[in-house]
């Protein structure tokens, strides 16, 4: 059974930055995709950022471009997402996920985290 923890979220002011971590265990090799997603209250959940672990192809979403950078640690089963530049709007739970399809939609994604609180305060 593969789980996810996330780590890394809390208050940060407009501006700063957080890093958010993704510890994966019991990962075998039909996960190799982990994206990361946020829902804020009251809007849907929706896709932030995504990498293939054995290759390296990574993809985000147009309102983080620039802004967020998702890398990983294959050593330690760890993906992270690193997040500059923060905004009031970036404020949501993110939420890791795991798969095998390349994708920027939810429903592709097996297995997910608990999520991690991120506020960004104006």
């Amino acid at each position: 059974q593969v789980q996810l923890v996330e780590s890394g979220g809390g208050l940060v002011q407009a501006g700063g930055s957080l890093r958010l971590s993704c510890a994966a265990s019991g990962r075998t090799s039909r996960e190799d995709v982990m994206g990361w997603f946020r829902q804020a209250p009251g809007k849907e959940r929706e896709f932030v950022a995504a990498i293939r672990l054995s290759g390296g192809r990574i993809d985000y979403a147009d309102s983080v471009k620039g802004r967020f950078t998702i890398s990983r640690d294959n050593a330690k089963n760890t993906v992270y997402l690193q997040m500059n530049s923060l905004k009031p709007e970036d404020t949501a739970v993110y939420y890791c996920a795991a798969g095998w399809i390349f994708a920027t939609t939810g429903t592709e994604y097996d297995y997910w985290g608990q999520g991690t609180q991120v506020t960004v305060s104006s």
